[in-house]
């Protein structure tokens, strides 16, 4: 939308035509969030801080937002970048309006649609997504249907109402993605895990008492902590149907090679693991296993490192839900200040791992 003319559309922007000229020519950065201005000598458009050199009146035209400049057949300009969400400040609550829409909506909406929405291009409105988020808007609505799959999978009688509450147009491009989505079929996840074989063992390491599960594609739980009830009763929790086997002697080779892995952390291991969570977890948890033993990162690299800067919460969260101890390495990461921050398992046991891992680095 033009505003330099007819006058209205810049009150209507609580802008005149004078004052925005104006903050051009202070290269004001408080009013970048409120307009662009297209050069139309040089097809380009910039913010209002730009510090090119500054046309003439006569060849500006003003816009509210990137998109409608964009949409107008201007491009970027190259020295302010206009369009880059790291610099647009007012963009997260028009991201959050974005993802009322797409938690609402009964189909996930196109990138267009929501880039209209939010008055910005789409590829401006796709890169200031996935910054302010820490996913693109297609992970993010996937990952909204999986959670209202879940939900409907446990409110339904039956798993095909609970596909179409879901969201997906038919049965068959549901079960394409159901065992990626939910580890299992939708009955088994519909009737808390069961007929699903969940193998099991607790043990005892320097670290206190450990569980291990794992379904037939591989370790799905290490849990770390005091009593090993409770370590019992968080798996039950989750599904508290499935069928839990315990006590096989085959299985008690894998839980060796579990606690060997914790009492040596420096040593290289192909434990076979079944790592299943969002797409944004799995993002966090890929680059957790690629920090070096002995060395630690923090949650700022790890955002820095998966390309979302700007979602260190999220990736904190994402440490916190790993369900796999050591053998997916979340006591490697600390704060920007070097504190240990929380760990799922405790700091103490945060702290020892820690040390171990660089005692047997000197030695």
């Amino acid at each position: 939308m033009e505003l330099d003319m007819p006058r209205r559309d810049g009150e209507r922007q609580g802008l005149t035509a004078d004052e925005r000229w104006n903050a051009i020519v202070r290269r004001d950065r408080a009013a970048d969030s409120r307009f662009v201005y297209a050069v139309r000598t040089t097809g380009v458009y910039c913010r209002p801080s730009c510090a090119a050199r500054r046309p003439k009146p006569e060849n500006i035209a003003y816009y509210a937002t990137a998109g409608d400049a964009q949409r107008a057949g201007f491009r970027a300009c190259k020295r302010c970048r206009p369009d880059d969400a790291s610099g647009d400040a007012g963009s997260a609550p028009a991201v959050a309006r974005a993802c009322r829409l797409i938690e609402t909506a009964e189909q996930p909406p196109l990138l267009q649609e929501l880039a209209d929405a939010a008055g910005l291009s789409a590829s401006h409105f796709h890169r200031t997504f996935k910054a302010v988020v820490g996913v693109t808007p297609k992970a993010y609505a996937e990952h909204q249907r999986v959670r209202r799959m879940q939900r409907s999978l446990r409110d339904s009688s039956r798993v095909t109402d609970a596909i179409y509450d879901a969201g997906f147009s038919s049965n068959s491009r549901f079960y394409e993605r159901a065992d990626r989505m939910l580890g299992m079929t939708p009955t088994q996840y519909r009737n808390g895990g069961a007929a699903t074989r969940i193998r099991f063992a607790l043990a005892q390491c320097s670290l206190g008492a450990v569980l291990v599960a794992a379904t037939d594609r591989g370790i799905c739980a290490i849990l770390l902590g005091d009593d090993p009830g409770t370590l019992l009763q968080d798996m039950q929790e989750r599904f508290p149907n499935a069928d839990l086997l315990g006590g096989e002697d085959a299985f008690e080779g894998l839980v060796a090679r579990v606690v060997a892995v914790i009492e040596r952390p420096r040593l290289p291991h192909d434990l076979p693991l079944d790592i299943r969570g969002t797409a944004f977890q799995q993002r966090v948890w890929e680059a957790l296993r690629e920090i070096p033993p002995g060395e630690t990162t923090t949650y700022t690299q790890i955002a820095e490192r998966i390309g979302s800067p700007r979602a260190v919460r999220a990736v904190a969260a994402a440490c916190a839900a790993n369900p796999l101890a050591v053998a997916v390495p979340c006591h490697r990461v600390v704060r920007l200040d070097g504190d240990l921050a929380g760990y799922r398992w405790g700091l103490a046991r945060k702290k020892q791992l820690l040390e171990r891992e660089r005692e047997e680095a000197v030695g």
